[in-house]
């Protein structure tokens, strides 16, 4: 595998990756303010964008990358600006982070932990990357966001939605934009309740690592509230690719619900495969059953195509939605791409942003200025009677009010429940959104029992 630097003059490959064990010592650069992990000497600054280019993610992967690509000439002033137009934050000018212009390498996680944290380091130790980004696995984002801890750098989180990101194993170095399992379930619960009815039996299966784990242990709590019982729940391997022996079984055991805790190509391939086994045309309990999907994508929805009508989930972020943020960056992913955006291209797009322009506002690349600038001024979302309510609050950039919460660095904000559209007018237009969740019904303290253990720390700048 191989990292790959991008420039403003196209591509360029750079030295092959060995191993994921031992992180060796990147360079440290010292003044006499401050000494930190890759500080940028040069007239450019690099950042490492670290998705899966291959395995079940790679859809994901891909518009992570566009959307990185995209950030990028934003801020180094090219193209329309996209969402630094609308951003309530005006630190950025494009002329790139601190007048430096913005390069970036990237790697291939190929949806593995060890071969995550291998490419970070790559991009750590020989690109001298000063933020990592990217995801699509929370056992990746976990995994990175640990090594990006120990090293001294600054992790944004892509597209991650376990609990523990910012549960148990929270670190002072990272931060997540997406939203998380916890609000998923909030969100669909009472949905889900009024659509079915509050006595219902689900049978679930579920991606047997720590974002499958979570989801299901939160629609469980969810639905248990609403009068909902679990008739079992079923691990799966991620990339599977055939289900069809999880879901045989599902046909016998008297649910007449199945949730798939599963995402991308998995999701794709147990939601087609389930409606190829009659699921959606039986009565049960004299109920219609019912597949649910609790995290969607538009790129899933355009994969699983008429499977996927009427069928509930959530999604962190939608095109569809009309706030000026999301326009200006629907218009510019768009012209660019010639379709619109996923909700993992618009998270990485803006975690990007919020990476430079906290640097801009601390007026230094040191992980730990940028990590107080994060963490914010103890600014409060409206609508939230929380002592836990303080952290850096921005607009403009899709959602509506944010909070990057300082106790987790964790995002608040709005929450979507979509559905499966009966009429769809192209591939990207098969998902409508049923209900936009304000992010005081989702909300939650930081020592709730589902994110409990784990200590944030202290920021790292790796001297």
């Amino acid at each position: 595998m191989t990292t790959s630097r991008f420039t403003r003059r196209g591509l360029l490959k750079t030295g092959a990756v060995t191993g994921a064990a031992g992180l060796a010592l990147p360079t440290i650069f010292t003044s006499r303010a401050s000494a930190f992990t890759n500080a940028p000497m040069g007239d450019t600054v690099t950042l490492g964008f670290n998705v899966p280019q291959s395995g079940p993610y790679a859809d994901e992967g891909a518009d992570e990358l566009r959307a990185f690509q995209l950030a990028v000439e934003h801020l180094n002033g090219e193209g329309d600006g996209g969402m630094l137009n609308t951003f309530s934050s005006k630190a950025l000018d494009g002329t790139g982070i601190l007048g430096k212009k913005v390069a970036f390498v990237t790697g291939d996680t190929q949806t593995k932990s060890d071969v995550a944290r291998a490419t970070a380091q790559s991009m750590i130790q020989k690109d001298g990357a000063i933020m990592i980004s990217g995801g699509s696995s929370s056992g990746v984002a976990v995994a990175v966001q640990s090594l990006c801890q120990d090293a001294g750098v600054i992790f944004m989180a892509g597209l991650t939605h376990s609990n523990d990101t910012t549960g148990k194993d929270k670190k002072a170095n990272g931060f997540r934009h997406f939203f998380d399992a916890y609000m998923s379930g909030a969100a669909l619960g009472p949905v889900l309740a009024k659509a079915y009815g509050t006595d219902r039996k689900f049978y679930s299966l579920t991606s047997d690592y720590t974002w499958g784990w979570t989801q299901e242990a939160s629609m469980n709590k969810f639905l248990s509230a609403e009068g909902w019982s679990q008739v079992k729940d079923v691990r799966t391997p991620v990339g599977a690719g055939d289900f069809s022996s999880y879901i045989a079984p599902v046909l016998n055991s008297g649910a007449d619900v199945l949730i798939l805790n599963h995402y991308g190509a998995d999701m794709v391939n147990s939601l087609t495969q389930s409606v190829q086994f009659g699921l959606r045309d039986k009565m049960v309990n004299g109920k219609q059953f019912e597949i649910i999907v609790p995290l969607y994508s538009e790129l899933m929805a355009a994969g699983a195509g008429k499977n996927i009508e009427g069928v509930y989930g959530s999604m962190n972020w939608n095109w569809q939605l009309q706030d000026a943020g999301t326009k200006a960056f629907v218009q510019s992913f768009g012209t660019k791409y010639g379709f619109p955006p996923s909700n993992a291209a618009q998270t990485c797009y803006v975690q990007t942003l919020l990476y430079a322009d906290a640097v801009a506002r601390a007026g230094s690349f040191e992980p730990c200025a940028v990590v107080a600038a994060l963490e914010g001024d103890g600014s409060s979302l409206p609508g939230v009677d929380s002592a836990s309510n303080k952290g850096l609050v921005f607009d403009g950039l899709g959602n509506g009010p944010t909070l990057y919460r300082s106790a987790d660095h964790q995002c608040f904000k709005d929450a979507l429940v979509m559905k499966g559209k009966s009429d769809p007018t192209g591939p990207y237009d098969n998902l409508e959104i049923v209900e936009a969740t304000p992010v005081s019904k989702v909300w939650y303290e930081p020592d709730n029992e589902m994110f409990a253990g784990g200590d944030l720390g202290t920021c790292n700048n790796g001297a």
